[in-house]
This record gives structure tokens, sequence and C-alpha cells, in this order.
């Protein structure tokens, strides 16, 4: 009977050391899995502080671009409107020209024959130097 209980004890002893040692084990691998979780948690708040800087560069990026391009775009308004004004200067010219040569080179047959509307419009003036007078200003003002 002793060697029953003496085995009995043995038994219990080796399921208890069986179980310390899974108990052990089982810690163990919950450090290690609690250790991989915050190196992946550190990992990807490096990428999303890596992701923000470029964010904000590629803001920084368009912001320069949308501000180069507002520039552009009102100097081709104001160079469409300096293009439209010599159209008509032009025109106004050559209607000058194409008058004085209808009357055999001219001027004072031209002035002469010449309607009043035609003299009162400011684009058909005999100064060749006048200044275009567009801006940027003159386009917005709707």
């Amino acid at each position: 009977m002793a060697s029953s209980t003496g085995n009995s004890s043995k038994s219990e002893d080796l399921v208890n050391e069986r179980k310390r040692k899974r108990m052990e084990s089982n810690r163990e691998s919950a450090r290690r899995s609690r250790l991989r979780k915050q190196k992946h948690l550190d990992d990807l708040m490096g990428q999303v502080e890596q992701l923000k800087e470029e964010n904000s560069k590629i803001l920084t990026s368009i912001n320069v671009t949308t501000q180069n391009y507002a520039t552009v775009e009102a100097h081709n308004s104001v160079l469409r409107a300096q293009m439209m004004e010599l159209n008509q200067r032009l025109h106004s010219l050559n209607d000058i020209v194409n008058n004085i040569n209808a009357n055999n080179g001219t001027f004072e047959d031209f002035h002469m024959n010449c309607p009043e509307t035609f003299m009162n419009n400011p684009w058909n003036l005999m100064c060749l130097n006048q200044p275009i007078m567009a801006s940027a200003d003159m386009l917005y003002q709707y």
C-alpha cells in the first residue's frame, strides 16, 4: 500500500511539474506575443509619422503649384486683353491705310471723307505709340 501511495505522490509531482512547465511556457509565449504586438504597433506608428510628413510635403507642393498656376493664368489674361487691343488697333490702322490708298495716298482727303464715328473712336487715333492699357485688375469687374 505504501508503494501505491508513493506512486501516486510521484505521479502527482510529475503532473504538477508538467503544469508548472506548461504555465511557464504559456507565460513566455504570452510575453513574446506582447513584444511582437508592441513592435508591430511601433512600426505602424513610425509609418504613420512618415506618411504624415510625406503628405505635408505633397500639400506644400500642391499649394505652390496652385499659386504658380494662378500667377500664370493672370498673366495670360493680361496678354489676351493686350492681344485683343492690338488686334483692334491693327484693324483700325488697316482701315486707315485702306482709306488713304483709296484716296490716292493723301491724308487730307482721308480726313475730309472720314466719318465722324471713325474719328471719335480712340482706337483709330493716328498716334502709333499709344501704350497698351490692359492690366489684371480690369479683368475682374464682374
